[in-house]
């Protein structure tokens, strides 16, 4: 399997680039986000992929961060969503929108994504929901760094697994993954966590990791 990509960005197409790595030219196809905020043509690159391999089928899809992969494998877990549509999700929310949509069990959200029809939206709301606050966890982990310099490219084997519009702005995902961290620290459940991170998150587009908290505490506290 291959995991990783770095080398010089040759040519970008619709929905896909090609990554020339010592000489060997890879296709990798991308979510609308991660195409326009590759480089330009000539330019170092580094990507996480994802292989799928089948009798008739070989292609390697690529991602700026871990999170952003592991939403595409979770969302290719379901059924009825394959790698072209889970790229559209992607490229509609980001992989921070995909990870708030599914905590708040807004449906809604993922049926924008060109291809997606109201019980998919549904159902991969539904099936993915207790997996969302390990995956909104990883939102700390830095965007993979491009290779500079003449540091030769390299492929690297895979780590084992733990446009319509723009999504809203949110807070900063690592500061979101801290403040789902500290909740969890303090006993509260996954989801619940998860979804409090998740609306305080929308609510305070510029907070940080206190001030999330503390809407998020406020949104979990016992009503009445």
């Amino acid at each position: 399997m291959i995991g990783r990509l770095r080398g010089r960005l040759e040519y970008r197409g619709a929905d896909h680039v090609l990554i020339d790595v010592q000489g060997v030219g890879y296709i990798v196809f991308c979510s609308d986000r991660t195409l326009a905020a590759l480089p330009g043509p000539g330019e170092a690159v580094s990507l996480f992929t994802d292989m799928v391999v089948r009798e008739d089928l070989m292609q390697l899809y690529g991602f700026l961060t871990l999170m952003e992969k592991e939403w595409h494998r979770l969302l290719c877990s379901v059924q009825g969503v394959g790698a072209r549509v889970s790229l559209a999700i992607l490229g509609a929310l980001g992989p921070d929108g995909v990870g708030r949509a599914i905590a708040l069990g807004d449906a809604a959200s993922i049926k924008a994504a060109k291809g997606v029809g109201p019980k998919t939206a549904q159902r991969v709301v539904l099936d993915l929901k207790d997996k969302a606050p390990a995956v909104m966890a990883m939102g700390s982990l830095q965007p993979v760094p491009e290779s500079t310099g003449t540091a030769a490219p390299a492929i690297e084997a895979a780590a084992p697994a733990p446009r319509k519009g723009a999504a809203a702005p949110v807070s900063d995902v690592a500061a979101q993954a801290a403040a789902l961290s500290a909740l969890s620290n303090l006993g509260y459940a996954p989801g619940d966590a998860a979804g409090a991170v998740a609306e305080a998150s929308a609510g305070l587009p510029e907070a940080g990791e206190a001030d999330l908290i503390r809407a998020a505490l406020k949104l979990l506290a016992p009503k009445g």
